[in-house]
């Protein structure tokens, strides 16, 4: 269901200036907000920002950064962290408005250390397959922003996306270092981080698929 437009959203938006990056600061990196040594972390399609609030808050050694295409939903992230800002150590949390397809206009090549999807539109539809965010073409540009030792993470609720993701994977010829179809009753969940939608999913009793994955050796 579409999210009602929010009022009086370019105030609001413009309220939140601070954390919002600008195409002119590109590329991003971590000297941005932190030590330029400070690992880089990138979550695409933060919806309303718990995650990557989260996030920032338990790595306040890292540079956090999370993309959404939707400004109206963007509002509710970036105000979110406007609220959470003292339950920070480190002023290393900042939001980009844009499309995965514009990731590497905002991130150079292996530049990022963690990429994070999460709970990503599952484009039911054959037709829009190419939509998916762990169609192939965007895991191939995860990869090259990624630094060779960089880690993608993946989680889900929906089972047929994740069957999905790991036949566009085992087509690029990889395979997963970390996989679990019970992300909640299993050893990966102690340092498991959890979404708006992954509490909701897994209070409904929807198990959470999870997969990692490193960028193919050159």
């Amino acid at each position: 269901m579409r999210m009602r437009k929010k009022k009086h959203g370019e105030e609001r938006l413009a309220a939140c200036r601070a954390i919002l990056c600008e195409k002119e600061q590109a590329p991003l990196g971590a000297a941005l907000i932190a030590d330029a040594s400070a690992p880089v972390c990138l979550e695409i399609g933060c919806g309303k920002g718990g995650f990557a609030c989260a996030m920032a808050e338990k790595h306040p050694d890292r540079a956090f950064f999370a993309m959404e295409r939707i400004p109206n939903v963007m509002i509710c992230a970036l105000e979110k962290a406007m609220a959470r800002v003292e339950e920070r150590t480190a002023d290393n949390l900042r939001f980009i408005i844009a499309n995965a397809d514009d990731l590497e206009e905002w991130f150079a090549p292996a530049s990022v250390d963690f990429l994070y999807l999460n709970f990503s539109d599952p484009w039911p539809k054959a037709r829009h397959t190419a939509r998916r965010l762990t169609h192939r073409n965007y895991l191939q540009k995860y990869f090259r922003v990624l630094k060779p030792t960089g880690v993608l993470q993946f989680k889900t609720d929906n089972v047929a996306l994740f069957d999905f993701t790991l036949e566009e994977i085992e087509a690029l010829g990889l395979t997963p270092v970390a996989l679990t179809r019970d992300l909640h009753h299993s050893s990966y969940m102690e340092d498991n981080v959890m979404t708006e939608y992954e509490m909701n999913f897994s209070s409904q009793g929807y198990p959470i698929h999870m997969l990692r994955l490193t960028p193919p050796k050159k």
